[in-house]
């Protein structure tokens, strides 16, 4: 009976908080493949307007995309702690996203992680997969496939 009350206990999921302009959002650390500094960004003509252009990790064209463009925020201002996290996606394919800081690693109990009840436009619900509680601050969950999906195009 108490061994059954424990393993509940430890379902937690580690998230990194990313900071884009005054919003902090969650990103699943399983997607997570690498975190790089801001480097050249070659551009690509034709391609989603999110799309910044592909950069060459370890000799592996990678596509880049700015969340900011992609959740309608100003242009991005590269600073020293602008970061590309390079993220791996269940088609094992990579592709990184800009953000203009790595906060830190949370561990969220997946209890406390609710759906969002609030009525959202389509297109920005779809992004969301919830809001976690990190002590006295929410957090908002990135559902990683959705932000980057329809990408494949670059």
């Amino acid at each position: 009976m108490d061994g059954m009350v424990n393993e509940n206990m430890n379902d937690e999921v580690q998230y990194i908080v990313i900071r884009i302009g005054a919003e902090h959002y969650g990103i699943n650390i399983s997607y997570v493949d690498n975190i790089v500094r801001m480097q050249r960004i070659t551009r690509v003509p034709k391609s989603q307007p999110y799309y910044v252009g592909v950069i060459n990790l370890r000799g592996e064209v990678v596509p880049v995309m700015s969340l900011r463009k992609r959740f309608d925020l100003e242009a991005d201002e590269y600073t020293g702690s602008t970061r590309i996290i390079i993220l791996k996606l269940e088609d094992q394919s990579l592709v990184g996203v800009i953000v203009d800081e790595v906060r830190e690693v949370v561990n969220l109990d997946t209890n406390t992680i609710e759906t969002p009840s609030f009525k959202l436009d389509e297109n920005n619900a779809a992004y969301l997969a919830g809001i976690g509680k990190n002590g006295d601050s929410l957090i908002s969950l990135l559902n990683i496939e959705n932000v980057v999906g329809e990408s494949k195009a670059v």
